[in-house]
């Protein structure tokens, strides 16, 4: 695979695109063990820091990665612009191989057009004293997103159309933005809406809004095969916490990981973009070799609180990728909240659409759109936390190395085989002797695999954990009582 680290995905030779692994003992393939290591390794990929970049804690990733969220919040990001440029610089400290992107304004990407590129200066509301009343550089929220730029004085009146609060929270400064439509206007919480009096105010947004770029970043990772899985977040926000930064740095710490790995079975896509139109002009520039190569994916949003879990599946709600997200939260948490694809609201929209079709699907912590504090200056850093980021990893983590397990399997003899001789089974019989859980998965694994049947499918059937299953099969594998068919569930979504 190494001649495939520089060629794009799109140029590589169709014989590359299916895993050549159907072995009876799959002894050119590392075991579930030696594929994926332990979490303490999460962050040991070796990388040059910008000064005054947070250093990498090996043994707590909730706190790197909160540490990191930390560096990130007070950027101004929007759809593009040099905050967008500066969050996408730091990721690529962490990330080795991570490759920017520029697309100019104007460019088509199915029924969209790229906008003109937004960056802003500063901006605020002032009475006639002076006193700044609303000031940008207090809290970045307080200036509609794509303002464009407008230094006028205004009477109490004039000024009202412009202004943006929430009565439901009166202390809460609310994120609105205007992408495509130009206008101006500022955001400020509902108690210093109602206190502005009668006189004149003097509206100043020093922001530009001319041609320029939208930026994108992406890291592929090749893997043994082809086969394809989607890490897909979003960097278009200004400072949100949990609805903004969580996901780049959930995303970022998975990439480490998987960066760590020996070996990868699947090759992984990894991107970094402005949500709605990042995901449509990715899509129009990878649309074909993601519908050949895909085989599951995860819009990661909303990851860094400790309310709850989360499953937005994708629009046909039983891909594999959805399989393994169910079957992880099953095990990874007491309860979580189920939703619909109808309850759709970030880039699964774009990657699930008709057209497109892709196996991708949201595992979350508190919903976008469900907690009291979305698109707010209430969702800052004390929404999120190391162990609200680290629970959400830990469980995107384990439903990718699911994905990497994951095979059809095939008993190679009739009946059941004998496994005292193979030292599999105790030669002593009591009562008690086939009550050990590893062998009861293992006997109840071997009862299933009819070759009709991934790994994810055997181990909802029996109730065992799948992970737990990957290890049993192995064993039967390299006793040659059963095969492992691992194309057959590179193709299946």
């Amino acid at each position: 695979m190494t001649e495939l680290l520089d060629k794009p995905l799109t140029d590589r030779p169709t014989q590359d695109l299916v895993c050549d692994v159907v072995k009876t003992k799959r002894d050119q393939v590392p075991t579930t063990a030696e594929k994926l290591m332990d979490n303490e390794q999460l962050l040991g990929v070796g990388t040059t820091q910008r000064s005054g970049q947070r250093a990498d804690m090996p043994d707590s990733p909730g706190l790197s990665m909160y540490e990191w969220a930390t560096d990130l919040f007070p950027i101004c990001r929007s759809l593009t612009g040099d905050g967008v440029r500066r969050t996408l610089h730091y990721l690529e400290d962490l990330l080795p191989g991570l490759v920017i992107h520029d697309v100019p304004s104007g460019t088509a990407a199915f029924d969209w057009t790229v906008p003109d590129e937004w960056n802003i200066r500063d901006a605020y509301i002032e009475d006639e004293r002076g006193q700044r009343l609303v000031d940008f550089r207090s809290s970045n929220l307080h200036v509609i997103g794509y303002s464009v730029p407008v230094d006028v004085w205004l009477s109490r009146e004039e000024l009202e159309p412009h202004l943006y609060s929430m009565s439901d929270l009166p202390n809460a400064i609310p994120y609105a933005t205007s992408y495509y439509e130009r206008r101006w206007g500022f955001c400020l919480s509902h108690r210093l809406r109602q206190s502005l009096g009668p006189g004149r105010y003097h509206a100043v947004i020093d922001s530009d809004l001319a041609p320029g770029v939208l930026n994108y970043a992406e890291v592929i990772l090749p893997g043994d095969c082809a086969s394809e899985v989607l890490l897909s977040t979003y960097v278009c926000h200004p400072s949100l916490a949990n609805n903004e930064i969580s996901g780049p740095v959930v995303t970022a710490a998975l990439a480490r990981w998987l960066l760590s790995l020996p070996r990868r079975r699947h090759t992984y896509r990894i991107v970094f973009v402005p949500e709605t139109i990042g995901s449509i002009v990715y899509l129009s520039r990878h649309l074909d070799a993601m519908r050949r190569n895909m085989i599951a994916g995860f819009v990661v949003t909303c990851v860094g609180d400790e309310r709850t879990y989360s499953l937005l599946p994708s629009r046909s709600g039983n891909t594999l990728t959805d399989r393994v997200a169910r079957h992880v939260l099953k095990r990874h948490t007491d309860r979580y909240d189920a939703y619909s694809f109808l309850d759709r609201g970030s880039d699964e929209r774009q990657y699930c659409s008709p057209l497109v079709d892709l196996p991708v699907a949201s595992l979350m912590r508190s919903k976008y759109g469900t907690y009291p504090e979305y698109h707010t200056s209430l969702d800052d850093l004390s929404l999120i936390s190391p162990s609200g980021l680290e629970g959400a990893y830990l469980a995107l983590q384990k439903c990718l190395r699911i994905i990497e397990a994951n095979a059809t399997y095939v008993a190679t003899t009739p009946c059941e085989p004998q496994l005292g001789k193979r030292g599999l089974y105790p030669t002593l019989s009591t009562r008690d002797s086939a009550a050990a859980l590893d062998l009861q998965t293992m006997c109840n694994f071997l009862a299933y695999a009819d070759g009709r049947r991934d790994l994810v499918e055997i181990a909802e059937i029996i109730g065992a954990d799948a992970l737990d299953c990957a290890v049993q099969a192995d064993r039967l594998v390299d006793h040659g009582l059963l095969t492992a068919d691992t194309n057959s569930t590179a193709g299946r979504r």
